[in-house]
């Protein structure tokens, strides 16, 4: 276990490197933005394609996968949702809570650690779990948000859904990658050093934009971000693990890369959501500053366990 944690470690310190720059003023909140704009639309979205571009996209899709990983989501979700209702908040708000407990920092966090730890290839899990996380719950968010303002019609959310899966840049490329790979072209040699180069930048360039924008964050209503951050680091990942080796037949090394995944802390781009809404965006904060600071050993502990058998 010790071993799993000082291989963890140094993405973590990373984290805290930015963050110690941020409270410190050294690295303002308009760098960050900057920084966190390049890596979302340039160095992420370059690592994702060559990814995803050399992958067999009907090897790597598996049915049981999604299933088992959907079901789980959803199950936490739900208890989410109610326990949101029963205390009597509404439906934007729930559908906010409901996103901080089951979406992770798959993207920023996961691609390059659990690639690293689990291996290569944990890559192709990897992107099943992101994609699912992006268009379906991505989708669930905006439109129980939207929804539960009325005055808007179906066309109108579902054109705003729409809108903005066509603009998020990790499901471009991700599409364009296995759309790539479908055609079974080879990457010419001086585009796929260009994509290495490039995507190299998105490991150091993420973790540090991470921990700078936890600098901006406060940590209000504990109680609750401290119930979510529950849900995310401890029931997602068991939920997870429920369906993948009990509910479906999911092989156990893919098995336990989607645990190791469910069990990453709040992903940032939920805060963008609350942020662009005005939905609790300091209690989504809260949640993502706490199940960051913990998964620096709940984190470590799920992948010892999987790593362990």
């Amino acid at each position: 276990m010790l071993d799993i944690f000082l291989k963890t470690l140094p993405f973590f310190a990373i984290i805290g490197l930015g963050y110690g720059a941020g409270r410190r003023g050294f690295f303002t909140a308009e760098a960050t933005a900057y920084l966190t704009k390049f890596v979302f639309y340039f160095a992420l979205s370059a690592m994702l394609f060559r990814f995803s571009a050399n992958l067999s996209f009907w090897r790597v899709f598996d049915g049981q996968v999604v299933l088992a990983y959907l079901a789980a989501t959803t199950a936490i979700y739900l208890l989410a949702t109610a326990v949101a209702f029963s205390r009597r908040i509404g439906v934007e708000q729930a559908a906010i809570e409901s996103q901080c407990a089951v979406i992770g920092n798959v993207g920023f966090l996961g691609v390059p650690m659990l690639t690293l730890l689990l291996g290569e290839a944990a890559i192709g899990p990897v992107m099943l779990i992101l994609a699912t996380d992006l268009i379906v719950f991505g989708s669930l968010v905006v439109i129980l948000i939207t929804g539960g303002r009325g005055g808007r019609g179906v066309g109108t959310v579902l054109a705003t859904v729409g809108r903005g899966l066509i603009a998020n840049p990790m499901i471009v490329s991700i599409v364009l990658g296995f759309g790539w790979a479908a055609l079974e072209w080879p990457i010419p040699a001086p585009m796929n050093e260009f994509l290495a180069i490039l995507g190299g930048a998105a490991t150091p360039g993420a973790l540090f934009a991470i921990g700078a924008s936890l600098a901006n964050k406060s940590a209000e209503r504990l109680s609750i971000a401290g119930w979510l951050s529950f849900c995310k680091l401890v029931l997602h990942p068991a939920a997870v693990a429920l369906t993948s080796l009990i509910v479906f037949t999911v092989d156990r090394y893919t098995a336990g890369v989607m645990i190791s995944a469910a069990a990453l802390p709040v992903a940032g781009n939920v805060y963008m959501i609350a942020q662009h809404y005005g939905v609790a965006p300091q209690r989504v904060s809260a949640s993502i500053l706490i199940s960051t600071a913990v998964s620096v050993l709940t984190v470590s502990l799920v992948i010892g366990l999987v790593q362990g058998g």
